[in-house]
């Protein structure tokens, strides 16, 4: 089967977020297909983002953290309209493959960084302004001596907390029951979140109607998906 021909940048442009240093806050293209430069990397001072800038309104922004291939984020942006979506990857290439799946489904809800997502929430998101955090299917990093390069640390468990809105919702699947039992041990810890019931798997109606890439080859695989929920605080009533 013929592959269908990349989109120009032009035409990605609307979803592509550039982090540029503190003191703006623009969305435009990348230079090119290939680079991996990440401008933020260069902004050291926290600059958290606008997202009336970013977005174009003030819908309520949802956030997910390693989108890959998009699956996910198409859609929860297309049953979603009224809610802003920003992904957060570290590839370039899930990146610019997302923008143009999105882009040729007419998505307009969606903005996709290319960053470290550990930094990014610490660095560029404020604290409650974030309806939902969204973690599916985070690498493993099997080896012992990579442990060190997953995104689930005690820090990152307190950025997720420290986002969300009272109120707002993490939610996070993997295959892997050893990371599933680190990642609730540290989210725990957490005083500000408290865990919900587990939503019931879905049961897909064809091939692309997944929560993600993973969990459909997963699932087809017979393997088990650990899923959880937490909920923040509600702020208390004022007196």
């Amino acid at each position: 089967m013929r592959r269908r021909p990349r989109l120009p940048l032009v035409q990605l442009a609307p979803h592509l977020l550039e982090l540029p240093s503190p003191g703006a806050m623009l969305s435009r293209p990348p230079d090119d297909y290939g680079s991996d430069a990440s401008p933020s990397r260069a902004a050291k001072a926290c600059h958290p983002l606008d997202s009336q800038a970013v977005f174009g309104n003030d819908h309520p922004v949802e956030v997910e953290i390693g989108f890959g291939k998009g699956l996910f984020l198409l859609h929860a942006a297309i049953a979603c309209p009224e809610v802003n979506f920003l992904g957060v990857e570290i590839s370039r290439k899930y990146q610019l493959l997302t923008a143009t799946r999105l882009t040729r489904h007419g998505v307009t809800n969606v903005r996709l960084v290319k960053d470290d997502a550990r930094t990014l929430l610490r660095d560029r998101v404020a604290g409650a302004s974030v309806q939902a955090v969204h973690v599916y299917f985070p690498d493993p990093w099997w080896k012992q001596r990579h442990r060190r390069r997953r995104v689930f640390t005690a820090e990152f468990a307190a950025e997720c907390a420290r986002v969300l809105r009272p109120g707002g919702r993490l939610h996070l699947a993997t295959d892997v029951e050893e990371y599933f039992a680190v990642i609730t041990a540290l989210l725990r810890e957490q005083t500000g979140l408290r865990p919900l019931p587990p939503p019931p798997a879905h049961e897909p109606a064809h091939d692309l109607d997944y929560l993600t890439h993973f969990e459909r080859k997963f699932r087809k695989e017979g393997r088990t998906v650990f899923r959880a929920v937490y909920a923040k605080a509600e702020a208390p009533a004022a007196k």
